[in-house]
This record gives C-alpha cells, structure tokens and sequence, in this order.
C-alpha cells in the first residue's frame, strides 16, 4: 500500500486530499501518473501533463524515480513566488 497526498488547487480539482493505492510491485513516477489519470478527466489533465509537482517520502522526484510499498506520494500544483 501506498500512500497518496494531493495539496493546494490541485486537491481541490481531484476533490481528494488524501489515497491509499495498493501496488503489487515497484512502479515509477511516470506509471503512477498513468495509473491515476484512468480515475477521469480532471485526474488525466493534472497528472499526465505533468502540471502536478511530485515528492516521494518528501523528496522532490522525477518521472523515473522508484515507487515501493509503503512510500508517501505527494503532488502538488507548481509554486509561484513574487
């Protein structure tokens, strides 16, 4: 099982803060983003473009980062600063 963490507009959008998922084996970022955009449209344009910004156990990551059984996924929509 892993866990899923949605934050700011992007949890907003999904109307979902929070996802336990269960995974059989290892996937990487990219797969899981796949995975999610089959939950519907909104999920499909946040995550599969890549709009959303991803943390594995609270380090940024990439597409290719490793995801395990047990891990803490967290998206978040990109941050702007002024």
């Amino acid at each position: 099982m892993i866990t899923l963490l949605f934050f700011g507009r992007l949890a907003e959008l999904l109307d979902c803060r929070r996802l336990q998922l269960a995974i059989n084996n290892p996937l990487d970022v990219a797969s899981l983003r796949q995975l999610l955009a089959e939950k519907g449209a909104n999920w499909q344009e946040f995550l599969t473009t890549q709009h959303a910004l991803v943390a594995v156990n609270q380090a940024m990551a990439q597409e290719q980062a490793s995801i395990n059984e047990g891990d803490e996924v967290a998206f978040f929509p990109p941050v702007t600063g002024g």
